[in-house]
């Protein structure tokens, strides 16, 4: 939709994966739609996903015990937070739409990507207490998890060895995502792409392709336990 704004953060380290296709088919058509769209790259920019000392550039406010959730807050208030978390920042605060692009590693998301959330969703900038969930500071944003398995749709179902795949999500989309206010909409899981013909990952690409062309159009989940967990 013209004159929205897209972030898509891609955690991948081969351009040319899959990942890479779907990171890319998206770019194509939300351009092609009249969105701004951007991309942190995030193994291209070699981002930081240690959470340390390092990321307040002025003095501390107890030396003598250092609390990362504390003295990242106190940063982003005085913004004092190093050029790399603002900066990511910025593009989360421009955007009407976060993608987040990923392959699933251990359930959950590869380390850089972890990182990036630790860093950059601090206390001050998408939430505080109070003013998280319903009311967290990312209230007027969507945000949509694009993920890739190793496993079959199968092996994530209800009655699979892996079980449900809105398992894995509760921790990303309610603990993460929710929890900063970010009204989620439903994620688009490519299943073992690795283990598909190439006419079936082509398919999967168009997929996506194809549910991004009335995206702006979609409604958030009900993001609350039964529809992780059931009734």
């Amino acid at each position: 939709m013209a004159g929205k704004k897209v972030l898509i953060v891609y955690a991948h380290q081969e351009p040319r994966s899959f990942n890479g296709s779907l990171k890319k088919v998206a770019v194509d058509e939300l351009s092609k739609q009249g969105c701004t769209v951007i991309v942190s790259d995030l193994y291209a920019m070699d981002f930081e996903p240690r959470a340390t000392r390092q990321d307040i550039t002025g003095a501390v406010s107890n030396p003598e015990f250092f609390s990362y959730g504390v003295e990242a807050y106190e940063a982003c208030k005085k913004r004092s937070l190093t050029s790399d978390i603002i900066d990511e920042q910025k593009k989360v605060q421009e955007a009407d739409l976060v993608i987040f692009q990923f392959p699933l590693y251990w359930f959950s998301t590869p380390a850089i990507l972890k990182g990036w959330m630790d860093r950059v969703l601090c206390q001050g900038f998408a939430f505080d207490l109070p003013g998280f969930y319903d009311s967290g500071f990312l209230k007027d944003k969507l945000a949509l998890l694009s993920i890739t398995t190793g496993g079959t749709a199968e092996m994530y179902s209800k009655t699979g060895i892996s079980g449900d795949f809105r398992y894995f999500l509760w921790p990303l989309q309610h603990g993460a995502l929710h929890f900063c206010g970010f009204k989620v909409l439903a994620p688009q899981i490519s299943f073992a792409p690795e283990l598909a013909s190439e006419e079936e990952r082509k398919g999967m690409v168009a997929s996506w392709a194809q549910r991004l062309k009335t995206i702006w159009t979609e409604e958030p989940i009900h993001c609350t336990p039964p529809w992780y967990f059931g009734q």
